[in-house]
């Protein structure tokens, strides 16, 4: 019952049989150790590459449990990591005998329909917000996998399915309550602790905990067109220049994106596709679906598709369908992404030879489309940095066997750096990257000109950096 936590200096702090008995009695939800019924099951993240123990597992129940568990990090000098949906690839929810302050348990999701206005819980899943904001027609800018956590996805930005027409998730927060390293509770908005406001749109975890978000929501649904048209592989080299093309006329309504994977061979896929490298091209129309199905025509018109899966579907069904592919905790995963200003011959024949050089049948090399409402954002006005860019390519290492770990990750590294050297290439998009240890370089690739403004706001509410375990930005000098 005794638990060993990390220290910000890294020494291991004993806490005796005694000491988390008199922890746990400050706490609604539950406090485990390692020895604890259910500890194995909760330390779990998305990533089954991360097998972390921490040292010692807080699963907040509400608000007051999340400040007495950063009070109890400062008087102790812990190191903490921060679970929300547990879907960070570089594993930034948990890290080996640190203090894991969970919020998965706080899941609650409030909708205003008149002001159009959605509270959510800091531990909450876009499923979670999906199953609700739906019930009124509305929906929030979210990502592409319901499983995905509103709080990571958020403060890192939020690229999804409806990022054209209504911009980021990170756009639509209209407010936030967050929880300071040293336990204070703060609102931040446009109009009160605007500097605070600022940085957590797109500078992530690194300014507090958020247990409340409030969003801004936006009519779609119930129903919405899911085009989803999949090419043989070897036709990739021709389909992808029409694709292309045929995007740069592209109305807000309509999202898309290339993806170059293998299809299981399960009952929602046709035969056709069953166990082969495919170059899928998928698309959302956020709008009248019957507009969609006009919208999203020439999509099977691109080359001579293997199958046209493309149809009318919830709005809900068409954001959870990729779930089974990411099942929680089964897939060895390491991701690296670079921002595209164009879809040039360069680039295009990168794409096409590592698309068909993947190292497993699970990795995935895709290209969604940026701009829109996304793009009209300046690169000062959040944190999130420069939009300008028309696609990112990322290249998402995913496997089963921790045999194969160094020669994905490898891969992965390899064709990165090759990516980054293309002449359309730009920045970065951190919520696809498998490393959260920056250097200097790499915060200025993810938040360009932002990143000294982030550094002084980190100085003024975590000057100590105990929320380092992200992609991390130290706090200036005093």
């Amino acid at each position: 019952m005794s638990a060993q936590v990390l220290t910000l200096g890294g020494e291991r702090q004993r806490l005796s049989d005694e000491t988390v008995e008199e922890i746990r009695a400050i706490f609604r939800g539950q406090v485990l150790t390692a020895d604890d019924v259910g500890y194995d099951e909760v330390r779990v993240i998305q990533n089954a590459m991360l097998d972390r123990r921490p040292g010692l597992i807080i699963r907040c129940s509400g608000t007051a449990d999340v400040v007495d568990a950063l009070k109890l990090a400062a008087a102790r000098d812990l190191l903490v990591a921060i679970r929300g949906g547990g879907h960070s690839i570089a594993g930034t929810s948990t890290a080996d005998d640190a203090l894991m302050i969970d919020l998965s348990a706080m899941r609650g999701v409030w909708v205003d329909p008149e002001q159009r206005r959605v509270r959510v819980a800091g531990g909450a899943t876009w499923g979670d917000v999906d199953r609700e904001t739906q019930l009124h027609g509305l929906a929030v800018p979210g990502g592409v996998v319901s499983t995905t956590g509103v709080a990571g996805l958020t403060l890192g930005g939020g690229i999804g399915w409806l990022h054209r027409k209504y911009g980021l998730a990170c756009d639509a927060l209209r407010a936030a309550e967050v929880v300071t390293a040293r336990g204070a509770i703060v609102r931040c908005s446009e109009s009160e602790r605007a500097d605070l406001f600022w940085a957590l749109r797109g500078g992530g975890g690194n300014f507090g905990v958020v247990v409340s978000f409030e969003f801004e929501a936006y009519p779609l649904g119930p129903v919405v067109w899911n085009g989803m048209v999949v090419y043989p592989i070897d036709a990739a080299a021709a389909v992808l220049p029409r694709w292309r093309d045929w995007m740069s006329t592209a109305p807000d309504e309509l999202t898309s994106r290339a993806m170059f994977w293998s299809l299981p061979a399960v009952p929602a896929f046709p035969p056709a596709v069953h166990n082969r490298d495919v170059l899928i091209t998928a698309a959302l129309y956020a709008g009248d679906p019957n507009e969609g199905r006009r919208a999203c025509r020439e999509l099977a018109e691109l080359g001579r598709p293997l199958a046209d899966m493309s149809e009318a579907l919830s709005y809900r069904t068409a954001q959870s369908g990729l779930d089974p592919l990411f099942p929680k905790g089964e897939l060895q995963s390491y991701w690296k992404s670079v921002y595209l200003d164009r879809l040039d011959e360069d680039a295009i024949a990168f794409m096409v030879r590592v698309g068909q050089d993947r190292p497993h049948p699970k990795t995935l090399v895709h290209a969604p489309l940026l701009g829109g409402a996304m793009s009209r954002v300046g690169a000062t006005e959040t944190a999130f940095g420069d939009r300008s860019a028309r696609y990112i390519l990322s290249l998402d290492g995913n496997w089963l066997d921790p045999a194969d770990n160094d020669a994905n990750v490898r891969w992965v590294r390899e064709a990165y750096g090759e990516a980054v050297a293309l002449r359309a290439a730009s920045g970065t998009y951190l919520n696809f990257g498998g490393d959260a240890d920056l250097n200097d370089a790499d915060r200025a690739r993810a938040w360009g000109r932002n990143v000294e403004r982030l550094r002084q706001i980190k100085r003024d509410y975590d000057p100590e950096n105990r929320f380092r375990l992200n992609p991390n930005i130290p706090p200036a000098e005093s």
